[in-house]
């Protein structure tokens, strides 16, 4: 007999695609302990969780914590070349910014900031960055979480005399170029963002939270960013996003139709005398269906044999939705998030049919898939639960009636 242990099963019910296809390059910078400033909580772990959560996405990430101005240019100068010719680059900041005449500059650990002087030699440009990150690349993605409360900028505007200079950081134009760009500030041109007093800003929190999310393009990511943003700062604090993408721009891509990837990543020696032997089955093809057998084990049976009918009672074996047809559930209201993380108050409450425009055509189509794969149940939690997708795969083999 083959060996159980090792069975890629679970784990590859979801496929990632696209992330391998693309190369993705990454610029991640945040500073919190400022020499001639109070240090700030929270930038610098910020950075460091967007920077792993970014490799998790498949990007080279090139990253640098409470900089100095000369540390930063040489991590730019490191990012600029590794960037070129990216299919997406990725900016993200958080720490000190402010503007001056409607240009944006970010901060290192060592800006002092004591005369006119002081932007060209201790700030950073944002529309320097911008310019490394917008050679030979086709998508631009760029996140500051730079509008805190700025004394620095105060310094600047007394003591040099330079009008203008506050610390919320200017609108950024967007030129035009390969699939686009995204610019998401953490507070809306001019104002102060919260650096928070949790162990992120309340910007960085929701980011981490959504840039990621499953077959969420970036767009609507950064539409439940500024969601939670909001809630999170009482309304105090509005995310301001300016985006021209030409493109759906998604980060984490499952294809839920992709065929399942089973079998036992280094395949053992077949034992003597053991059956695949004697049938002469290949190894790698036993240990497949090993495997998939494993799966098949795991899914749920329904408390009935009996045909599916799309509005007769259903026993389905859960208490949950016992004695219910598909057509009451399909708008009757959730039992899990129909995704994961979702704050309970986007989905509890509401109906299934108005998350998923659900109706008995295209929950048809939906089943068929089900019956064909009878495994592609496991792969992600129904809303209603696994049972509910084990009977719509049972309903699609009786003709959908």
């Amino acid at each position: 007999m083959f060996r159980a242990a090792g069975l890629v099963a679970l784990a590859l019910l979801l496929t990632l695609t696209g992330a391998s296809a693309e190369r993705r390059v990454a610029l991640v910078l945040g500073n919190s302990q400022y020499q001639h400033a109070a240090a700030l909580a929270n930038p610098a772990r910020d950075g460091q969780a967007m920077a792993e959560r970014l490799k998790d996405l498949g990007f080279e990430v090139v990253s640098g914590f409470d900089l100095t101005k000369q540390q930063t240019q040489a991590t730019v100068a490191q990012f600029a070349k590794q960037v070129r010719g990216a299919d997406i680059a990725l900016f993200f900041y958080a720490g000190h910014g402010l503007q001056v005449s409607g240009k944006n500059y970010l901060l290192p650990v060592d800006a002092a900031l004591e005369d006119e002087t002081s932007l060209d030699f201790e700030a950073v440009s944002v529309d320097f960055v911008l310019r490394q990150m917008s050679r030979e690349t086709s998508i631009r993605l760029v996140f500051l979480d730079a509008c805190r409360d700025n004394p620095l900028a105060d310094v600047l505007a007394k003591s040099a005399g330079i009008k203008g200079a506050s610390s919320g950081l200017a609108e950024i134009p967007i030129e035009n170029g390969g699939a686009g760009t995204l610019v998401a500030f953490a507070a809306s041109p001019n104002q102060l963002a919260y650096d928070g007093s949790g162990d992120h800003s309340p910007f960085t929190t929701a980011l981490l939270q959504h840039i990621g999310e499953s077959n969420v393009s970036i767009t609507e990511a950064m539409n439940r960013v500024t969601s939670d943003v909001f809630k999170a700062t009482a309304g105090k604090q509005r995310p301001w996003i300016n985006v021209s993408l030409t493109t759906e721009v998604v980060l984490h891509k499952v294809d839920l139709n992709a065929p399942l990837i089973v079998g036992e990543a280094n395949p053992p020696q077949a034992e003597a005398g053991s059956e695949t032997r004697n049938t002469g089955a290949a190894p790698g093809q036993a240990d497949d269906q090993l495997a998939l057998n494993a799966l098949r084990e795991k899914i749920p049976k329904l408390a009935t044999d009996g045909p599916i009918l799309f509005d007769r009672p259903v026993k389905f074996g859960d208490p949950a939705i016992d004695g219910k047809s598909i057509a009451q559930l399909i708008t009757g209201e959730p039992l899990f998030s129909p995704v994961e993380g979702l704050d309970k108050s986007v989905w509890q409450g509401k109906h299934c049919d108005g998350c998923h425009q659900w109706n008995e055509t295209r929950l048809c189509d939906q089943a068929k898939n089900f019956a064909a794969n009878d495994v592609s149940v496991l792969r992600l939690q129904h809303p209603l639960g696994t049972r509910f997708k084990v009977a719509l795969a049972r309903w699609a083999q009786g003709g959908c009636k």
